[in-house]
C-alpha cells in the first residue's frame, strides 16, 4: 500500500497545518483539525516514518540575504559522446549539485533538457555564474534565461 493510500483527512488537514507553519505546536494543530496534541504527534511520526513528511526547514527570503535576482535557465546538453566518457547527462547532473547558485534544476522534455533555478546578488554575479560555470561545463551546448521581474506566486504548500 503506498503512503497516499494511507493518508484521510486528518492527516491532510495536520499536513496543511504544517505547510503554512512546520514549527506549530502539536496543541495548536490538534486544535485546527479536531485531536489532541498526542494524537497528532502520532500522526506526524507515522508521516515521517513513512516518508511523507521528507524534512523540515527554513525558508529564507532570497532579497533579505542579498540575493536579489533570479533566472530561469533551460539548457540544452551535448547528445554526442565518446564512448569512453560518461554520459553528458550523468556529467550534468552531478555538477549541479556543487553549484550553490542553482537552487532547483528538473529533468523537461522537448528541446532542452533540464531547467535550472538559479539566485544571485546581481547582473555580475549572474554572468560570472554563466560565463566561468554553466557555459564552461563541457556537457552543455546551450542555454536561454528568462529573468524574474515579479514573483505572482511563490509557495512551497502541496494543494492537499
Amino acid at each position: 500500500m503506498t503512503a497516499v493510500a494511507t493518508l484521510d483527512k486528518l492527516d491532510r488537514a495536520i499536513l496543511r497545518s504544517l505547510q503554512c507553519n512546520g514549527r506549530e505546536t502539536y496543541d495548536v494543530v490538534g486544535e485546527q483539525v479536531g485531536l489532541s496534541a498526542s494524537a497528532v504527534l502520532r500522526r506526524v511520526k507515522r508521516l515521517e516514518d513513512v516518508g511523507v513528511i521528507a524534512r523540515y526547514v527554513a525558508l529564507v527570503k532570497p532579497e533579505a540575504v542579498g540575493l536579489g535576482l533570479t533566472a530561469y535557465l533551460n539548457v540544452r546538453l551535448e547528445k554526442h559522446t565518446e564512448s569512453h566518457q560518461r554520459n553528458p547527462m550523468d556529467v550534468f547532473r552531478a555538477s549541479v549539485q556543487v553549484w550553490p547558485e542553482v537552487v532547483e534544476c528538473v529533468s523537461l522534455t522537448g528541446d532542452m533538457d533540464y531547467l535550472l533555478r538559479v539566485v544571485v546578488t546581481d547582473m555580475t554575479h549572474y554572468n560570472r555564474f554563466i560565463m566561468d560555470t554553466l557555459l564552461k561545463h563541457p556537457s552543455v551546448e546551450d542555454c536561454k534565461t528568462s529573468f524574474v521581474l515579479d514573483s505572482v506566486k511563490a509557495t512551497t504548500a502541496l494543494p492537499l
